[in-house]
């Protein structure tokens, strides 16, 4: 046998190993045993995808397994879902047609292959009309079944965690687009443990510095808290013990990724982050005894030993998260004066926690449970998608506002609850009522006090709507709303209310026309339309519906005067009315094909300076300077932009143009200066700015473009924005002023 049959037979012997060890999955689930099945879906991908490799360099078919093995074991999905992801490729990526899995299988396995065909690869394209396009498809494939969107993820999960063999750019691209989308989504089914992977995962490869950092410090400070843990656990296991349950007490740390943002949006170092873990009480149900009970029972049991917080009491065991989530959460002052969170949970909700809606179906028929709220989270997104023209990326916003959004409960006055993402407003309560109470709402009463449509509300209250026949919406409207339904049914209204007006308009301009004698062509009215300055035919039309333009008497002599005038044709040009606008369009997106292309995605590009040159531009948005984690995105007229791989609009960026994004390195810039701004804070004393001010200047020789400090109840903020060469400056300059007496924090900004 030479080499390369040894080679094959190795690989063949790991690819039936790795199936092995899904049947073995599979048979410690209480799933009916349909073993032929999945075995003949394995052979028909091992099969199909014969001779392929990954770019690791391993057999095509390892990937479907593992997305299998997610699906079985992560997921805790039965046989249908495992052959729907041993098959997921099949279709995309070889000859074989949904016709082919019909015939071989069924209708459901065809229907549901089919499904994540359409949803192939990355959900976004190169237009971002496309990728609003792709979705739409996902979601309203998501509504049909479910399951195409758990073995979506799962599929999403396997290429996170063997991002490692991908191009940096190629990487930026799929971690941004996963945290973008994909954890949402996660969050949005209850599949807790994967999202949770999913940010950590995103956050590995686009922060590896902070990540190695963050995971260094949980791993020095394990030990201090497992002492802990013991010591708060002790008290209480001999009370659970004493009320006879079977339970299990742990303490889970937060992620890598929740610390780090936490770290961000609070301006707070690693060191004085408190909550880093909380204890999680896991009880196996008593017969006869209803767990909600049993979690109340825990509750008084925990407080008799531990003083509670009272306003950190959360209760989703009465009332479950729209994802699915239950438990009951309680803060508890331990025994070393920190305050700790305790998570009370049944072994079903733990379950439910974990593997979100999959885990619903294990319990099913022993609880016949209330329809979830999944259910309404996909009619509201099914209203979105057949409001008209969902082509761009304030679409996918607008999903992604209602898919990581955290939850209040209000009342109507007949006492029903309707949950309302933090932050809704009066108006939006109006929209989830009806559309016709939202449209004629003239304002609310919350709590029997009346309160204007824009009022916030909070959870608890009591909301009636007051309506008017002769309401109708507003633009500002869309100012007032933050649900994803309201600001649809909004624009739907205007968008029609604007093409009435705009009909009537044109029927003006056409009687202008007839009473002139001239013939009213699409030409002529567009030559109209731009002398009076308009872009557009509808604009203008619009205008004079609405007042904001008057017609002359005689629109011949108008014309007559215009048509020849140099300058009437150089607008024309400029505003490419007619055919050229066409040719605009079509020609534009290949110019910018071929600018892309100038660039080596394949390699990193230096962001580098040439005496005062520089070949990027720095990001308004972010500010980022050199030795800060950067990406570049090349915009329509070829510039690399430089964005901080943290800046939410790179976030962006990154999953909805991701052939546009290069991988940064600084060079030395010896004669740039960049823009940065530190928050110090600190006690207020006589010299403290004068101090700080001689500092910076003197030490640092640092140039500073402006200072503002508030002094109140004895302890100042102050901001200094400065031209520096590098973080380097920064990092140093942090360190010496926090050397100064009285100063208690000092960090660099997002000015």
């Amino acid at each position: 046998m030479n080499t390369q049959e040894e080679l094959l037979a190795a690989e063949e012997q790991m690819v039936q190993e790795e199936f092995n060890r899904l049947l073995d999955d599979y048979f410690h689930t209480n799933h009916r045993r349909k073993i032929e099945r999945i075995t003949k879906a394995f052979n028909f991908a091992h099969q199909a995808h014969k001779g392929v490799r990954r770019r690791s360099g391993e057999p095509y078919i390892m990937h479907p397994l593992a997305v299998a093995r997610i699906v079985c074991n992560e997921m805790g999905l039965g046989s249908t879902s495992i052959c729907c992801a041993l098959l997921h490729d099949v279709v995309e990526d070889t000859e074989y047609t949904v016709e082919d899995i019909r015939n071989m299988f069924d209708d459901k396995i065809a229907q549901i292959v089919d499904g994540l065909t359409k949803i192939s690869g990355v959900i976004f394209d190169e237009q971002a009309s496309a990728q609003a396009e792709n979705f739409r498809k996902l979601l309203l494939t998501m509504s049909s079944d479910i399951r195409v969107i758990l073995i979506k993820m799962a599929d999403r999960l396997h290429n996170m965690r063997t991002l490692s063999s991908m191009l940096p750019a190629k990487q930026y691209k799929i971690a941004g687009e996963t945290l973008f989308l994909y954890a949402p989504l996660a969050h949005r089914l209850g599949l807790f443990a994967i999202k949770t992977e999913f940010e950590d995962l995103s956050f590995k490869y686009e922060h590896p510095q902070e990540y190695e950092t963050i995971n260094q410090k949980l791993k020095a400070t394990e030990a201090a808290r497992q002492r802990l843990f013991e010591k708060f656990a002790k008290p209480v296991d001999q009370k659970l013990q004493a009320m006879g349950l079977t339970y299990e007490m742990r303490a889970r740390v937060k992620s890598a990724y929740s610390i780090w943002n936490k770290m961000v949006s609070k301006n707070i170092p690693f060191e004085d982050i408190y909550d880093l873990f909380a204890v999680r009480i896991i009880f196996e149900p008593k017969e006869g005894v209803d767990e909600k009970n049993l979690c109340w029972d825990i509750y008084s049991a925990i407080t008799d030993v531990y003083r509670i917080r009272p306003d950190r009491l959360r209760d989703w065991v009465s009332r479950p998260k729209s994802n699915g989530y239950q438990a009951l959460h309680v803060t508890v002052m331990g025994p070393d004066g920190q305050w700790i969170e305790i998570q009370i949970r049944s072994r079903r909700m733990d379950d439910i926690a974990e593997k979100g809606f999959a885990a619903h179906w294990k319990y099913k028929e022993k609880h016949i449970e209330e329809d979830t709220e999944l259910d309404k989270w996909l009619a509201t997104i099914t209203e979105i998608l057949e409001s008209p023209n969902p082509n761009s990326l304030d679409f996918l916003d607008t999903v992604k506002m209602n898919l990581f959004s955290s939850e209040i409960f209000v009342f109507t006055p007949k006492g029903d609850i309707k949950t309302l993402p933090q932050g809704a407003t009066a108006l939006d309560f109006a929209y989830t009522l009806h559309t016709n109470i939202g449209n004629s709402c003239i304002g609310a009463k919350v709590n029997h006090r009346l309160v204007p449509l824009s009022h916030p509300l909070s959870s608890g209250d009591q909301v009636e709507i007051l309506t008017s026949r002769s309401q109708k919406p507003a633009p500002e409207w869309l100012n007032y709303v933050v649900t994803a339904k309201a600001r649809t049914k909004i624009e739907v209204f205007l968008k029609r209310i604007r093409r009435e007006a705009v009909r009537e308009g044109e029927q003006k301009l056409l009687e202008a026309f007839k009473k002139a004698g001239i013939e009213p062509t699409t030409s002529r009215m567009d030559k109209v339309a731009i002398y009076y300055g308009f872009s557009s035919r509808e604009d203008f039309c619009y205008a004079i519906e609405k007042g904001d333009m008057t017609l002359p008497d005689n629109l011949r002599k108008l014309i007559q005067e215009k048509t020849d005038n140099v300058l009437f044709k150089y607008l024309k040009q400029a505003l490419r009315v007619g055919k050229k606008k066409e040719i605009q369009i079509t020609i534009q997106p290949e110019s910018n094909k071929k600018k892309i292309e100038q660039f080596d995605r394949k390699k990193t590009y230096v962001l580098s300076e040439n005496k005062f040159d520089r070949n990027y531009v720095v990001a308004s948005c972010c500010k980022p300077i050199p030795g800060d984690e950067a990406l570049g995105f090349i915009n329509d007229d070829g510039n690399v932009v430089v964005h901080k791989i943290s800046c939410p609009i790179a976030t962006r960026l990154k999953s909805s143009f991701g052939e546009r994004i290069l991988s940064t390195v600084w060079s030395n810039h010896i004669n740039t200066s960049f823009e940065a701004t530190l928050e110090i804070k600190g006690i207020d004393s006589l010299g403290v700015l004068n101090t700080i001010t001689k500092t910076i200047s003197e030490d640092f020789n640092v140039y500073i473009q402006k200072l503002s400090i508030e002094a109140k109840d004895g302890v100042f903020e102050g901001k200094i924005k400065m031209m520096v060469h590098n973080v380097e400056d920064i990092q140093k300059m942090c360190v010496i002023l926090s050397k100064i007496k009285n100063i208690k924090s000092i960090a660099r900004i997002a000015d």
